[in-house]
């Protein structure tokens, strides 16, 4: 029998206890509904998350797409619908699509989006914490500033990055604001300490010098000015204002749309490299390419430009004779220079870079700045891109290949694409390339692989510290592009314009003019491919021609094999499964021939098992070379409507002048078997 006291307890508990519990489930239910609950994150919810990862930069781009003369985005009608009669399908411009500007952020520096808003307050602030780390260093600021003038913006980029650890972190903030009764910054400028701009008391000037932290050079100060309050200003004064703000580092081309600020807030001192205060005026959306398509007369022309290896700095050209006059600083501009020449005399309709766009090696440490100058070339003549990534693209630190794709994709025509994130790689996308008549049918696929930079784990334990493998082509990559050839329609081949509903002489020259296969067949379009190191049947040996001629066209064994010791089978279980057709009787594969990159000194095709394995040799003088190798660049002129495809190599040899090599074709009639 319990004791008295214990029983009384008992009693006591069994008394309070239904209504202590009722009391407290009660309790957790308000809190939960007034505190912890929260709805289901909504569509606004959602773009934010987009905004701050870059992942919503332009607005969505229709099937077709141009620009018009002031460089404007503007869209296509979609292809349900015809149209006009005598207008191009691929030149249709519909209105231009609208971008709701009241729901970019105003608090997240992300200078990719379009901002209208203008600048309404700037400051300047030296830290010895890392800013992305803590706030102590921001701006000092009050509730009311912040809701009237905006809150404080940090641009991500330390003015003293490439100075001594002592520097410090110098980082400029801006405030930006929708009220339509602040006054916005229209202009700035940069001063030493001893001048002002005229008249002085219109400008405001930042206290705080853009080259504290560095002994040895005098003071540099930002002043800028204030102008009326959005509310007041025409729309031509709208269109004008300062609406971004960036830093570029070494001494070239800023962002698309920004111009440098004169002069450099960091000297060019040794190793350390200049940097550059840039701002954009307006809204200045990159043009976008049109589709891909073929002429009337059915000819589409790749140039292939390989292996850059540009760096923050500019070098010195590697491996070139003296007479080539390139000094000191000049290998990025002086092979830029040899692009835009190249691309005057051939005029392809796409430029594939085909990987190490970025040298690496510790010397492509801001890959924003990098990227904003290796496709200038291209984007100055007006014509599309496309991207592949090499090994060296992938040793950039912070700025990661997902991030260099958002980065792309935000130049002018640019067509790259980041490809699925479920699978190894990125930029695993294809292109396709469509006939100019009405009928836009599907003449030419483009594929795009990402070969990776360097393995890691069992296979390679010392990779986890130091590189010493090179990555390969995985079975996912391989699954996906199983996946995508058998979506891929056949069409009837070789193609014949529509023209009941072009009746242009065009059409009619073209039976004429192409040496187009007799025999019809019913199967999928040719096909290219482009990835950046090479397989290991790319060495193999070649097939014998019908003549017992072996089929390998030009230069190669002046260095080491580049492809990868390992490999899941890519070649086998990829490229020769992938057929042109299902019928029972053949067994001609889709892809007829892989681009590469990755080896300077080596520009031969070789055909293997039927398929086709062409280098495109080194263009760039920032890469490795050798004296009397002329820097060369590999051109693919497609014809007869996608049927016949022709290679050649142009060098520098006296200016481009005369200076074709190995011309041969590789497919269709009068190809080399």
């Amino acid at each position: 029998m319990a004791p008295p006291v214990l029983a009384r307890l008992g009693r006591w508990l069994r008394n309070v206890s239904v209504p202590l519990s009722t009391f407290v489930s009660f309790s957790c239910m308000l809190v939960f509904i007034f505190i912890l609950y929260q709805p289901t994150p909504g569509p606004g919810i959602i773009q934010r998350l987009g905004w701050q990862s870059w992942d919503v930069i332009t607005t969505p781009q229709p099937d077709l797409v141009t620009t018009n003369t002031t460089g404007s985005v503007t869209t296509g009608y979609p292809p349900s619908k015809e149209p006009p009669g005598g207008v191009d399908w691929w030149n249709v411009t519909a209105p231009e699509e609208k971008i709701d500007y009241a729901s970019l952020p105003l608090d997240v520096w992300a200078p990719l989006l379009p901002h209208d808003t203008g600048l309404s307050e700037i400051a300047i602030t030296r830290c010895f914490v890392n800013p992305r780390l803590s706030t102590l260093c921001d701006p000092a600021s009050t509730s009311e500033k912040d809701a009237i003038r905006g809150k404080w913006v940090r641009v991500d980029r330390n003015l003293n990055f490439d100075a001594n650890l002592l520097a410090g972190y110098l980082n400029i903030y801006y405030r930006r604001t929708r009220r339509q009764d602040v006054n916005l910054i229209t202009d700035i400028k940069l001063f030493p300490d001893s001048e002002s701009p005229s008249p002085a008391d219109s400008w405001t000037k930042v206290p705080l010098s853009l080259r504290t932290g560095i002994a040895g050079v005098p003071s540099l100060y930002l002043w800028y000015k204030v102008g009326k309050a959005s509310g007041d200003m025409s729309t031509t004064e709208r269109s004008n204002l300062i609406t971004e703000l960036d830093v570029l580092y070494g001494d070239d081309i800023p962002w698309y749309g920004f111009e440098k600020l004169e002069p450099a807030t960091m000297l060019h001192r040794g190793s350390q490299q200049s940097a550059w205060l840039t701002m954009r005026r307006g809204v200045k959306p990159p043009p976008r390419a049109p589709p891909l398509h073929f002429s009337r007369d059915g000819r589409f022309k790749i140039l292939q430009i390989a292996d850059l290896h540009y760096s923050v700095a500019a070098g010195t050209c590697r491996d070139t004779p003296a007479s080539l006059g390139c000094p000191t600083g000049s290998d990025n501009l002086t092979t830029t220079s040899l692009i835009a020449t190249v691309l005057s005399i051939e005029k392809p309709d796409l430029v594939v870079f085909t990987g190490d766009q970025l040298n690496g090696q510790g010397t492509s440490w801001d890959p924003k700045s990098v990227i904003a100058k290796f496709s200038r070339a291209v984007a100055e003549q007006g014509i599309p891109w496309a991207v592949i990534f090499g090994n060296h693209d992938e040793e950039t630190g912070w700025v990661k290949k997902e991030e260099q794709v958002k980065l792309m994709q935000a130049l002018p025509y640019s067509l790259v694409e980041p490809g699925p994130k479920d699978i190894h790689g990125t930029g695993n996308y294809l292109l396709k390339v469509k006939s100019a008549d009405p009928s836009k049918t599907h003449l030419l696929t483009l594929y795009f692989l990402d070969s990776g930079s360097y393995s890691t784990g069992i296979y390679n334990l010392w990779g986890l510290f130091m590189p010493t493998a090179y990555d390969w082509i995985h079975r996912d990559q391989i699954d996906w592009f199983m996946k995508e050839s058998a979506s891929i329609k056949p069409i009837q081949r070789p193609f014949t314009p529509d023209g009941t509903k072009d009746l242009g002489s065009s059409w009619k020259r073209q039976s004429s003019d192409q040496l187009t296969p007799q025999m019809s067949k019913l199967a999928k379009p040719n096909a290219m491919m482009f990835f950046h190191m090479p397989l290991p049947e790319t060495y193999a040996k070649a097939d014998t021609g019908t003549n017992g001629r072996v089929l390998d066209i030009g230069i190669s064994g002046l260095e080491p094999k580049g492809d990868a010791k390992k490999s899941d089978g890519f070649f086998e279980k990829g490229i020769l499964q992938a057929l042109e057709s299902d019928h029972v009787s053949s067994n001609v594969p889709e892809v007829k021939i892989i681009g590469h990159g990755h080896c300077h000194l080596t520009e031969n095709c070789r055909r293997v098992k039927g398929v086709w394995f062409c280098f495109g040799g080194g263009g760039s003088y920032s890469g490795y070379g050798k004296l009397g190798f002329d820097r060369r660049f590999r051109i693919y002129e497609i014809s007869d409507y996608g049927e016949t495809i022709r290679t050649y190599k142009r060098t520098e040899h006296d200016g481009f002048q005369d200076s074709i090599l190995d011309d041969v074709v590789l497919v269709g009639k009068g190809a080399r078997t």
